[in-house]
């Protein structure tokens, strides 16, 4: 039972740390917005309230997928549980709809029937000043994340266009955490331009349309992270720099001279690696076993290859390897 125990330790500690402390952060966020909104009534309150909820139980589902993912192979399930992730992401991105869908109904009712009073909107005020500097915290912590696991380097404000252009790199958990604080973040900005355009002003109407606005949101975060996950249950081929950096692992053997095929498919934030290689005419096979396995090993080094399997040709003379982003 200790050893049971201490195992669940182990794959705790390698679960997504993204998903786990945005799940944290959003259930007491959401829980302070939710006072506020009982309070004041505001709409506005209403649909960043139904966000954080969504938010905290997306984040608690996908961080408990991440952990699940780190399991071994076993006998019954020899490809391991890498794509268990994306099986807890598609149930997070029905959360996000449905919240998606109460925070419109909200919205329309609110433009049908326009809150009038006002009082109490420093309350809201203050509580979406706390909660975006705290969704804007989560959010570059993701960004982090995502340029770690896509291996780009970036500083200041170049970490939010690097992490846009490579969130799709990351692994699903933190691509999810990415998408939903980036909403989180900008939604809670506009739900306090509402505020406060409604308590100065007769433009009551827009209340509502603030709300309308963060739903067609997080509708947008649903298709993002939905469609990501669809082509990751399939199986999807890792991206040409992926593909690049294995070769580059492989070539640096002085005995290999071409990689006559690869495949390397992308489970999780997990890769694996199939192919054929080829070395210098006149080895014994004894040796040409030898540079297999240290090829081999030395792919296994890299944290986010789980396996590889490769066979050996010799050399054919034909040059067969045509990097993708060449071919592009």
């Amino acid at each position: 039972m200790e050893q049971t125990n201490e195992s669940i330790r182990s794959l705790i500690k390698k679960g997504n740390k993204s998903s786990g402390s945005a799940a944290i952060g959003n259930t007491g966020i959401a829980i302070v917005k939710g006072i506020a909104f009982a309070l004041t009534g505001s709409g506005s309150m209403f649909a960043t309230m139904m966000h954080s909820i969504a938010d905290a139980v997306n984040q608690m589902f996908v961080f408990t997928g991440s952990v699940l993912a780190e399991k071994r192979p076993t006998r019954r399930f020899p490809d391991g549980f890498g794509r268990v992730i994306n099986l807890f992401c598609m149930v997070a991105v029905i959360v996000v709809t449905i919240m998606a869908y109460e925070t419109m109904h909200e919205g329309f009712h609110l433009l049908k029937h326009p809150a009038t009073d006002s009082q109490g909107y420093w309350i809201n005020v203050l509580v979406l000043v706390l909660s975006i500097a705290a969704d804007g915290f989560v959010w570059v912590k993701a960004m982090n994340e995502v340029l770690h696991e896509s291996r780009v380097e970036a500083k200041g404000l170049g970490k939010f266009t690097a992490s846009l252009k490579n969130v799709k790199r990351a692994a699903p958990p933190t691509r999810l955490v990415y998408y939903e604080d980036l909403v989180a973040t900008s939604g809670g900005l506009l739900a306090m331009i509402a505020i406060l355009v409604t308590a100065f002003t007769n433009f009551k109407l827009l209340d509502g349309v603030s709300s309308i606005l963060i739903a067609f949101m997080m509708i947008g975060v649903a298709f993002r992270v939905g469609y990501d996950n669809m082509v990751g249950l399939i199986g999807v081929a890792a991206p040409p720099e992926i593909e690049e950096r294995v070769a580059k692992i492989i070539f640096d053997d002085p005995w290999v001279t071409d990689i006559y095929q690869m495949r390397i498919l992308q489970e999780g934030r997990y890769y694996h690696v199939e192919g054929l290689i080829e070395l210098k005419r006149g080895m014994t096979l004894a040796d040409a076993d030898d540079i297999k396995f240290k090829v081999r090993d030395k792919l296994l080094a890299d944290p986010h290859i789980s396996d590889v399997t490769l066979g050996i040709l010799e050399d054919n003379g034909i040059r067969n390897w045509v990097p993708q982003l060449d071919l592009q």
